[in-house]
């Protein structure tokens, strides 16, 4: 499998980016982090647009960067597909001459996106005769990325590409951008400071800091083993609906820590959920108890035991290969003689579970 291997260090005045990290070049790649934290530069570095100081940038035996081979492939060399925040397409030009504008600029790669396809993807059929001005956020958004796709790139580079848009648009782009993920088969590194966003799109997440790269993984592992949001903390388990249970309105998930229950919902067998517990949701016990309403239990291991501040402290738990965090008192840790390597039972409530479709 192909992979998109990073490590470089990037100078721009004061600020300095350090980012290593080596993933499977598939799906959505989301680099996440608060605003300053260098993802923008990250992604610049990567399209060609910023040189590194020092470092490699390759994808898959293709190196578009080489400090030590003094290789530095030109932007339109590298093939990126690139859409910024303000989506800049050409004001005098129709949605349809853009569109047409990216596939010139294909420069003799294979033809992989089909015009008729990409327009039909994005929903943007009723748009072709119309200039960008007339636009919504969205729409010239969808547009941009139409047209980056058709340039045909080997790598598609979103740069935060509707954190311009109103809030309430925000929930009928990210179908598109889901379907873009599903059947444009090419891999996609999506910029982001929303954890909403990430947790419906990616499929692996590298966690930018002060130009630091902290983590990079499988989104489930890192989004479980690291704060993202200020002091949240949460569980995150991709899983398959196995069933559902109409009769007394409940669906079963198949996950790694074993079946989690939630409420009824409307998606249909075998396909791939997203599930979300927030740590202050998460409940232990020391041995399993009978008569709870709680539904899902299942057991776990403590790998270690984090004071966050008086009154709070973060236990680190391992199950069946997941991670699982839960939050709890002072009092409860010293009341339970909660230790690492203590095996419990963690404890759910099922209208606890929050559910993404992915």
């Amino acid at each position: 499998m192909s992979t998109l291997r990073i490590d470089i260090r990037v100078r721009r005045g004061d600020f300095r980016l350090h980012a290593g990290f080596e993933l499977p070049a598939t799906g959505v790649i989301a680099v996440l982090g608060p605003s300053g934290s260098g993802k923008t530069t990250l992604m610049s570095a990567i399209a060609g647009i910023v040189k590194p100081h020092d470092g490699v940038i390759a994808l898959g035996d293709e190196v578009f960067f080489d400090s030590h081979l003094k290789r530095d492939l030109p932007i339109e060399a590298r093939g990126c597909g690139v859409v910024f925040q303000d989506a800049r397409l050409f004001p005098h030009l129709s949605v349809e001459q853009n569109l047409a504008y990216g596939l010139a600029r294909c420069r003799g790669r294979v033809i992989t996106q089909d015009t008729a396809h990409v327009i039909e993807m994005l929903g943007i059929g009723h748009l072709t005769s119309r200039r960008p001005a007339t636009l919504s956020g969205g729409e010239r958004q969808r547009v941009a990325i139409g047209r980056a796709l058709l340039s045909q790139p080997r790598l598609l580079l979103l740069d935060e590409p509707i954190s311009a848009v109103d809030q309430s648009r925000k929930g009928e782009i990210l179908p598109y951008l889901e379907r873009l993920r599903d059947e444009a088969s090419i891999p996609i590194v999506y910029v982001s400071h929303a954890l909403d966003e990430v947790l419906r799109l990616a499929d692996q997440v590298v966690l930018i800091a002060d130009g630091h790269c902290e983590a990079a993984g499988s989104a489930a592992a890192v989004l479980s083993a690291h704060p993202v949001t200020g002091e949240r903390r949460i569980t995150v388990f991709d899983g398959t609906v196995l069933e559902h249970d109409r009769t007394i309105g409940l669906t079963r998930v198949s996950t790694v820590v074993g079946v989690v229950r939630i409420p009824l919902i409307d998606t249909q067998v075998g396909k791939r959920l997203r599930l979300v517990i927030e740590a202050r949701d998460v409940a232990l016990a020391t041995a399993e108890l009978a008569g709870l309403s709680i539904r899902n239990r299942f057991r776990a291991t403590i790998a270690g035991i984090e004071r966050l501040d008086r009154s709070q402290a973060l236990v680190a738990l391992t199950s069946s290969g997941g991670a699982v965090t839960a939050m709890l008192t002072h009092d409860a840790v010293a009341d339970l003689h909660l230790a690492p390597g203590l095996e419990v039972w963690c404890l759910v409530k099922s209208v606890a579970v929050d559910r993404v479709p992915v």
